[in-house]
């Protein structure tokens, strides 16, 4: 995914606020040929993970799902939907989200209590563990009168940063490195203080005008050097060069909120010039309905709509937001 062209004025560092929480900053580095996206995400995260009480390893889990579906989901450049999703044989088994444009994100997870109860005694709680064997789908909607376009990773073992990369040199053909951080702090208070979800993360992509400086990128079947994790990446200096900085930001400044995404753009970045430009704000929002939920129901048979009833009436909770809608069954006769 490319970012989108930048068609508002640019700005230097320093002339104007910063963006805060739950705004996503893209950002440009020119002479290092790279440019990309940042965000660091507080209430729009505490709101989500807050409304399921998920089980602190499950929610470190969604909340990094989360903020790469917003790092990657706000590149869109058309109305539609960008979604992030596991499947796997793992006590957590799924975790989905999804980013509606212009700003709209939503979330949740599945996972087996009794095998998650099981791992964390054992002091199995690394993603790898929590998650198993599987696959990742990204997923592009841009509505119903397109075709989906989906790309599939495999769940190996490694982290969603480097599934993140492995997406990208596959699918998409453009070296891009990832970085995700996810940290519960607690604030000053009554009782001890009180515990707030955040997350950070930046997207960087390597994107030269000259056609002779791809040759040896991060592609299938380049010719560049090989990691040691047995990842090739483009021999290019200033590839190099942006990867390596980016390496150096710390997950205590991708959550901080006294950092900020422009401050950490400027430590890493400034030397070369870093410009950032209006990004967007996101925000907790579910796009479920009384009249969507009803017109999946209107679709059942006699006998689905009978064994849907439960005290005389026909429940439906969403999964993402939690709220109920409560249905007459004669409606449905």
């Amino acid at each position: 995914m490319v970012p989108q062209p930048v068609t508002s004025e640019t700005r230097q560092l320093g002339e104007f606020g910063f963006a805060g929480d739950d705004h996503v900053v893209p950002f440009d580095v020119d002479p290092l040929d790279v440019r990309g996206r940042a965000v660091q995400l507080g209430p729009m995260l505490d709101q989500i993970l807050a409304r399921h009480t998920y089980p602190e390893p499950v929610a470190r889990l969604l909340a990094e799902v989360i903020v790469l579906t917003v790092l990657l989901g706000s590149s869109l450049k058309f109305e539609g939907k960008f979604i992030v999703q596991t499947r796997s044989d793992g006590p957590v088994d799924m975790l989905v989200a999804d980013f509606t444009t212009p700003s709209s994100v939503r979330a949740y997870a599945r996972f087996d209590e009794t095998r998650l109860d099981e791992a964390m005694a054992a002091g199995k709680v690394a993603p790898e563990d929590l998650l198993g064997a599987g696959v990742l789908a990204l997923t592009v909607d841009q509505g119903s009168d397109m075709q989906r376009y989906q790309g599939i990773v495999q769940l190996d073992g490694t982290t969603l940063e480097d599934v993140a990369r492995t997406y990208f040199r596959q699918s998409e053909q453009i070296p891009t490195e990832v970085r995700l951080g996810v940290a519960k702090m607690v604030l000053p208070g009554a009782e001890g203080g009180q515990e707030h979800w955040r997350a950070g993360g930046l997207l960087l992509q390597f994107l030269p005008n000259s056609s002779e400086r791809m040759r040896s990128l991060d592609l299938p079947g380049g010719d560049g050097d090989e990691d040691h994790d047995g990842s090739t990446h483009p021999e290019d200096d200033a590839w190099q060069e942006a990867r390596m900085l980016l390496s150096t930001a710390e997950i205590t400044e991708l959550v901080d909120p006294t950092v900020g995404a422009e401050r950490l753009l400027y430590r890493l970045f400034h030397e070369h010039g870093v410009r950032v430009y209006e990004g967007a704000n996101v925000r907790d929002d579910c796009s479920c309905s009384r009249d969507k939920i009803k017109s999946v129901l209107d679709g059942f048979t006699p006998e689905e709509v009978a064994d849907s009833i439960e005290d005389g009436v026909i429940r439906v909770t969403c999964e993402f937001c939690s709220t109920e809608y409560v249905f007459d069954p004669g409606d449905f006769s």
